[in-house]
């Protein structure tokens, strides 16, 4: 037998592991920190939208605020709806103020996605079908939004241009991305088997979880109402600050050029869509027939008060969270 040395190896030499308590103390401070860095990014926007929230009719703009923290409940709602378990309300309801802070620092819907996912897998949903809860949610979210716009626009016909919120060329280069992007999913599903097992998993999962939850009339009607309740909200939160600046549109074409906005940005990777959404806003509303000058700033007003003002109790709400873990 041939003795081996060992290296020697002084205990104060060893890597130290970061503490449990001092990592959760900093994902504490960590959605303050982002919010900081995100305000100085965007001063000047913020500024140009407060001064002009100092020239509206405050009425309206308080039922802004109000439609606002309305859309927090349609989202708890939405998210009660996709699960057949019954969540905790006041938790599932501070979730979803702290996942909209979350989904305005992170690209969009990445955030709120992630704090979700955490929620209901410490409520104890097993990550598969807490997956599978989450992808209905997105689905009749999608499915809600686009249905209300093709509603609207139904019934108001010449209430926008669509052909206003993209060039003309932009539709060619869209449709190239989007068929190489089918291209390359068709090819990775072909020839990985294992990401085809995955898929073929989380599908069964997804549907079973999409029957069970149609089973129960209470959940679907929460599922489906809230995804239509929350786009109109967000839809009238516009329509409230348009009537608190002046802008002459008819309420009814402000939701649509809304809804055709956010539809038309979804697929932008932008935090919270910031940037994206309010160019796509402004174009909107101006091809609806309001002047420039006042749709910018109906929009920065507009983003103000859904998008900056519960930024701050949002993130600290989320860090409260965290350090209770509740996520």
């Amino acid at each position: 037998m041939t003795a081996v040395q060992l290296p020697d190896i002084r205990p104060g030499r060893l890597p130290r592991r970061v503490p449990v308590r001092r990592l959760r103390q900093i994902l504490c401070l960590l959605p303050l920190l982002l919010v900081t860095v995100v305000a100085v990014r965007h001063r000047s926007v913020l500024a140009e939208g407060f001064a002009h929230l100092g020239t509206a009719e405050w009425p309206w703009l308080l039922a802004a605020v109000g439609a606002t923290c309305l859309t927090w409940v349609a989202a708890a709602c939405t998210r009660q709806g996709a699960v057949v378990e019954r969540l905790p309300r006041r938790r599932l309801l501070a979730t979803q103020f702290a996942a909209g802070a979350a989904n305005h620092l992170l690209p969009t819907g990445l955030g709120a996605s992630a704090v979700n996912l955490r929620f209901m897998t410490v409520c104890g949903l097993p990550l598969a079908r807490s997956s599978a809860a989450l992808a209905l949610y997105l689905l009749a979210e999608s499915v809600g939004r686009v249905a209300l716009l093709g509603a609207l626009l139904v019934a108001f016909p010449d209430a926008l241009r669509l052909g206003t919120l993209l060039p003309d060329t932009a539709f060619g280069p869209l449709l190239a991305g989007a068929g190489v992007v089918l291209v390359v999913a068709v090819t990775v599903l072909a020839l990985v088997r294992r990401v085809r097992s995955a898929l073929v998993s989380f599908l069964r999962t997804a549907l079973g979880e999409a029957r069970s939850v149609h089973t129960r009339p209470a959940r679907a009607l929460a599922l489906w109402g809230g995804s239509l309740t929350f786009p109109a909200l967000q839809a009238s939160v516009l329509v409230l600050v348009g009537q608190a600046l002046g802008l002459s549109v008819p309420p009814a074409h402000m939701a649509v050029a809304y809804l055709a906005a956010t539809v038309a940005v979804a697929l932008v990777p932008t935090p919270g869509g910031i940037g994206s959404v309010e160019a796509a806003l402004v174009v909107a509303l101006v091809a609806a027939g309001g002047p420039a000058a006042v749709a910018t700033a109906v929009v920065l007003a507009f983003r103000v008060i859904t998008v900056w003002l519960p930024l701050v109790p949002g993130a600290v709400t989320l860090a409260a969270l965290v350090r209770l873990k509740v996520i």
